[in-house]
């Protein structure tokens, strides 16, 4: 297990404990901690209802592949600490992360 820190994108954060062996990638995660996104494309980096901001521990993260970028570049909020949720899958090394999340106060 790692924690998680979630800023809600209205200042309330929490901590989640979030597994690191079930296969869920972030979004899949955050959902399951009842927050509300849509997740519109299923996963597949497309639609970017999962934008997050990585606020600390972006460098735990493994590199946007070539479709994350390319959805991300059609954000006009996203910046050098953005990222997609369903493109990012918990590990041990992630442990203190802490993300904001955007999709919420753009949908």
């Amino acid at each position: 297990m790692i924690q998680i820190t979630v800023d809600n994108g209205a200042g309330e954060n929490r901590d989640l404990e979030v597994p690191t062996d079930v296969g869920l990638n972030l979004m899949e995660v955050l959902k399951a901690y009842e927050y509300d996104i849509m997740a519109t494309c299923g996963g597949m980096g497309l639609c970017a209802t999962c934008h997050i901001e990585v606020l600390k521990g972006a460098e735990n993260l493994s590199p946007c592949n070539d479709n994350e970028l390319d959805t991300l570049d059609t954000l006009p909020d996203a910046g050098a600490h953005s990222r997609l949720a369903c493109q990012i899958r918990p590990n041990v090394n992630m442990d203190g992360l802490a993300i904001k999340l955007k999709a919420l106060q753009e949908v």
